[in-house]
């Protein structure tokens, strides 16, 4: 049996240790330019012009096309997707599975709705990877891989908000004083699938402690934890160095993030995944 996990491109993965993996590209757009969350993507090239493009901007989800594509050749399919509460991934999955199984009725497939993207995302990849490779059924793999998602969150740090006004999520005016004063808006993924803002610090010592201490009220104990980051590996360092000195050696990677996550968390952001 041929068996294939497949995510978004939000996951910023591109390959996993063990099963064979295939990567749906998003498309971020402006009335100029469309880029497309592929591994031809020119990120740094994006992310300044983006910075510097004063119109709307705005995402599409893959195509069932694209998510057939990713399916070809799978007989078990674990598919997992951006929060549907931002994106129209989901039903896009949802739509292409409903077509592939039809015209391939031996086909098992499962899609997650993470309600959470970037390394929560990767990480729910990562167990579904594990659970593959331990031999276990397509079943337990469903049932495993969903309590997992009980145990994981996501927090993220941004130091722009342009993209997100240019966009229409958040008032340009909320933005500018975002990006004018320095402020950093530190959030998490909400149980619905949306952002939600938690804080508003100033400077990356504030962020780095508000990092330390909501890990602490959330009850992490040292789990795996991921850590993506838009053109900012320094701060990203110093997270696993606090880390590390607080809780001792735990699974943790950098990474830089692709397209879609560049887009949001746009240039300095950071995204932490964690297991509780």
């Amino acid at each position: 049996m041929n068996i294939k996990i497949v995510c978004d491109s939000s996951s910023d993965l591109t390959k996993l240790t063990h099963t064979a993996f295939a990567s749906a590209p998003l498309t971020i757009s402006t009335n100029e330019h469309s880029f497309v969350d592929d591994d031809k993507l020119d990120i740094p090239n994006m992310i300044n012009e983006l910075a510097h493009y004063k119109g709307r901007s705005y995402t599409a989800c893959p195509s069932i096309a694209s998510w057939l594509d990713c399916f070809e050749g799978a007989d078990i399919l674990y598919v997992c997707t951006i929060t549907s509460g931002l994106s129209g991934a989901y039903n896009s999955a949802m739509s292409a599975v409903s077509q592939y199984c039809a015209d391939n009725p031996h086909v098992k497939a499962h899609v997650f709705d993470t309600l959470s993207t970037g390394p929560e995302l990767r990480m729910l990849a990562e167990k579904i990877d594990e659970l593959v490779y331990e031999g276990n059924d397509f079943d337990t793999v469903c049932r495993e891989a969903n309590e997992y998602l009980k145990r994981t969150r996501l927090f993220f740090s941004l130091e722009s908000l342009h993209n997100f006004a240019q966009n229409g999520r958040v008032s340009k005016i909320v933005a500018s004083a975002a990006g004018i004063l320095g402020i950093r808006i530190f959030g998490t993924a909400s149980a619905k699938g949306t952002l939600q803002p938690m804080h508003k610090c100033r400077g990356e010592a504030k962020v780095l402690s508000t990092i330390m201490s909501t890990l602490e009220e959330i009850g992490y104990k040292g789990g795996k934890i991921r850590i993506a980051h838009v053109q900012n590996p320094g701060f990203a360092q110093r997270i696993k160095e606090a880390l590390i000195n607080k809780y001792g050696e735990i699974s943790l990677l950098i990474y830089e993030t692709r397209g879609l996550c560049s887009y949001y968390a746009e240039k300095g952001g950071i995204l932490l995944g964690c297991e509780i």
